[in-house]
């Protein structure tokens, strides 16, 4: 068994560990008595909503077929309540197939309250996922899998492991480089190797995120940027969740954001001077060093360009709402929400512009010693 496979092992068993990781905030209380099922729409009576100018309001009364659980096919009397904001309400149709949340006594003998809360979504999102694995299998094969494998291990590490820290009021900024450290090693090792390829990527990207990480405490402290700026945050603080850092959160946010676009410019970086060194192995340490600087160039273009459109699809709406009120370009880079994804945007950029040739420099080195 060679180490990659024994890598594999031990990734594939800390996968098991985290999925079973409980994070201290279940709430069973939310579930004892309540059901979330998937249900149609048979019936809709819109009688009691009020549409002003282009927002409806009221009480959309709703007939709803339970498709799956314990209360399958029975049919419920529902409420979906309009509260006039669009990006959270809904308004349901005949044949559509709705998220049901069905509250109960304790006994579980008597249905108490009906609710479409939204649209049933988790079965395309299902679907779009297998799509997506089995694509990536068939053209990339086992490393198509390391790939899943590692997409996995990141998502537990951010919702078993990131998020609950968070909430805890641990330290966001050393929690963050934590995280990304450890997601960005099984990220390279998985898709490189265990090996001088993946020990070139490695040492790359953890070059390129404590950069990132420095430059976007110093920037943040610059900007002046509130943590409420993202969404949700105030949410937190009428939640309870009062000692929260969320300006620290903020920053955490920016460089593990980048931290994806740093692993990819290592990983590329390495493979190349990894394949240089296999077809021409006399090379020395500085002409490797060389070939990576003429191969990180062009990456680090493109790259950049690539974060630029990334980040800018977020904001797309809120250059459109500034745009059709005349606002000027001096007002718009100014706002917060602006400002705070410009920070995304050009600290990524500068922590590719390190990481690019620092890992070039590292695979020189390894590559290049006799």
């Amino acid at each position: 068994m060679n180490k990659n496979t024994i890598f594999i092992i031990i990734v594939g068993f800390l996968i098991l560990v985290l999925a079973l990781l409980p994070t201290g905030f279940e709430n069973p209380s939310l579930t004892d008595n309540t059901f979330y099922e998937k249900g149609e729409v048979v019936e809709v009576d819109n009688s009691e909503l009020q549409t002003i100018s282009v927002v409806t309001i009221g009480n959309q009364k709703l007939k709803i077929k339970i498709l799956s659980g314990d209360f399958e096919g029975n049919v419920f009397s529902a409420e979906n309540i309009l509260n006039g904001q669009k990006n959270i309400d809904k308004l349901f149709v005949p044949g559509d197939i709705a998220l049901t949340v069905i509250k109960t006594d304790d006994a579980h003998d008597k249905v108490l309250t009906v609710k479409a809360q939204d649209y049933y979504r988790s079965g395309v999102e299902l679907a779009l996922a297998a799509i997506f694995i089995i694509a990536l299998i068939a053209f990339a094969g086992k490393t198509g899998l390391k790939a899943i494998m590692s997409f996995i291990f990141t998502a537990l590490c951010f919702w078993k492991v990131l998020l609950p820290m968070f909430l805890n009021g641990i330290s966001p900024i050393p929690v963050g480089l934590g995280v990304s450290f450890l997601t960005a090693a099984v990220v390279i090792l998985l898709v490189s190797g265990v090996g001088k390829k993946g020990l070139t990527a490695m040492c790359g990207c953890f070059s390129g995120i404590t950069f990132t990480a420095a430059v976007s405490i110093v920037s943040a402290h610059w900007f002046k940027i509130p943590g409420t700026v993202q969404d949700y945050s105030e949410a937190l603080i009428y939640g309870g969740f009062f000692d929260l850092d969320l300006s620290a959160i903020f920053i955490a946010t920016v460089f593990i954001s980048a931290s994806g676009a740093l692993m990819d410019v290592s990983t590329d970086i390495a493979a190349s001077i990894d394949e240089i060194h296999c077809r021409l192995p006399e090379l020395s340490a500085k002409e490797l060093i060389k070939s990576g600087f003429k191969i990180a160039r062009p990456v680090i273009g493109s790259t950049t360009t690539t974060l630029l459109f990334a980040y800018s699809g977020g904001f797309t709406f809120a250059f459109m709402a500034f745009m059709s009120k005349g606002m000027p370009f001096v007002c718009i880079v100014n706002s917060n929400y602006i400002s705070a994804e410009i920070l995304h945007t050009v600290v990524g950029s500068m922590g590719l512009v390190l990481t690019a040739p620092l890992t070039a420099v590292v695979g020189g080195m390894i590559y290049g010693r006799k």
